[in-house]
């Protein structure tokens, strides 16, 4: 078969954000034990649309690796991180954004609402299955980030919003500590250093762990080959698992899934017919295909075998997220108005760190979605502060007056 060690789960976290957010209105608890009822409310639009956006951004990523790489991201995340930077656009940019987004069919107010739902609600679909979320925008202290903006992201996305000394070497340990607090250890860093032109950093994270509902039995691990895109084989540790599972088939692929808690998260393997290839799999997938799996999953005994992996994985996603539409807020021409009503603002980068470990109790998954703000107008000062040359000239003729060196400006005679 023509696949990789990750190819055949390529989508499988996927299925547990996805199978989520398809509720159009799932009563959950958020704070199991308290007798506090709510409800998580997601449009059937906005589940279909962030599904679409979901794909395109994993064919997308996949096609951008290469066949033999391993590829982890998360839609949702990278959702939630853009909507936060939707909120600070304006004109054509946020046009494109949204567009994206999938979202150009919804105002900027619905999908804000659904995005403050998925935030309070989500998290409490299963109390057996620990989801968080968590969101942080972090800005040099000598920029002035207007008030609307900051009370947006403090409302709507549950935001921690503070200025820092971009200047002092611990507001990177800060940064990175948030990202690490909030993924347990999963992801201990997402930035190396703050560059003179940034101004600012929005944060998501978000963390998934989640025990099978009928897990693998360890004794019946073993080794086993697992035949590469290359052709080549290695040998993985391959769990074992006889059950009732819900499953589709299709001439070039079957799906299979495989329920964590009480049933409310899943992770749904797509395994490939041998005649085709993981990445052809997955420039296939849209909504509707999405949809068909789900409607016709029907329940069987089977004797399946899964291999157990970790992987950590980072991107950076300027390309990818270009491609998809929004190209305008990564150049001079942005506009970012809404975060400051000067400009002079576009995004430098969209990078997200992941983390996924799957083995017979369960899954463990993290990812971190850092989107980079710098300035284009307001330019740090350039010091002419070592030996320099100058020239003296007319401009119409192109005459040249004088030639000069400076190599010691405190020297009056040569």
């Amino acid at each position: 078969m023509k696949t990789t060690l990750f190819s055949n789960t390529i989508i499988c976290f996927f299925s547990i954000l996805l199978a989520a957010i398809s509720c159009k209105s799932t009563s959950v608890n958020p704070n199991p034990g308290s007798g506090t009822a709510s409800e998580l409310r997601v449009s059937a639009p906005f589940a279909d649309q962030t599904t679409q956006f979901a794909f395109e951004a994993a064919k997308r990523v996949v096609a951008q690796e290469g066949q033999a790489k391993n590829v982890f991201i998360s839609p949702l995340s990278l959702h939630i991180a853009l909507g936060m930077v939707l909120n600070g656009a304006n004109g054509q940019t946020a046009q494109e954004i949204q567009k994206a987004l999938k979202l150009d069919a919804q105002t900027l107010t619905e999908a804000n609402a659904t995005y403050q739902n998925l935030l309070e609600n989500l998290p409490g679909v299963d109390p057996s299955v620990t989801l968080t979320l968590a969101n942080s925008v972090w800005y040099r202290n000598t920029f002035q980030v207007e008030n609307t903006f900051q009370d947006l992201l403090k409302q709507t996305f549950k935001a921690q919003v503070s200025a820092q000394d971009f200047n002092d070497p611990a507001t990177v340990t800060k940064i990175n500590s948030w990202a690490s607090e909030q993924t347990k250890g999963r992801i201990p860093k997402v930035i190396d250093k703050i560059q003179p032109d940034n101004i600012m950093f929005l944060l998501n994270a978000l963390y998934f762990k989640g025990d099978w509902k009928t897990p693998f039995d360890t004794d019946k691990t073993i080794d086993s080959p697992f035949k590469l895109a290359s052709g080549e084989s290695k040998t993985v540790r391959m769990m074992r698992l006889e059950t009732n599972l819900n499953r589709f088939f299709q001439a070039n692929y079957q799906a299979i899934e495989f329920p964590y808690g009480t049933g409310k998260f899943a992770m749904t393997v797509l395994l490939p017919s041998e005649s085709t290839t993981a990445d052809a799999l997955i420039s296939g997938l849209t909504s509707a295909e999405w949809a068909k799996i789900q409607k016709g999953m029907i329940l069987g005994r089977i004797d399946i075998g899964l291999p157990k992996f970790t992987l950590n994985y980072d991107i950076i996603l300027n390309n990818v997220l270009s491609a998809m539409g929004m190209p305008t807020a990564f150049t001079d021409r942005a506009d970012f108005t809404k975060i400051n009503t000067k400009g002079g603002l576009t995004l430098s980068f969209v990078k997200q760190n992941t983390f996924v470990a799957v083995d017979e109790k369960g899954t463990e998954a993290a990812a971190v979605t850092s989107v980079g703000v710098v300035t284009t107008s307001v330019q740090l000062p350039t010091l002419i502060d070592r030996p320099f040359v100058f020239v003296i000239h007319e401009k119409t003729t192109g005459t040249i007056l004088f030639i000069g060196k400076i190599a010691d400006p405190t020297k009056t005679n040569s």
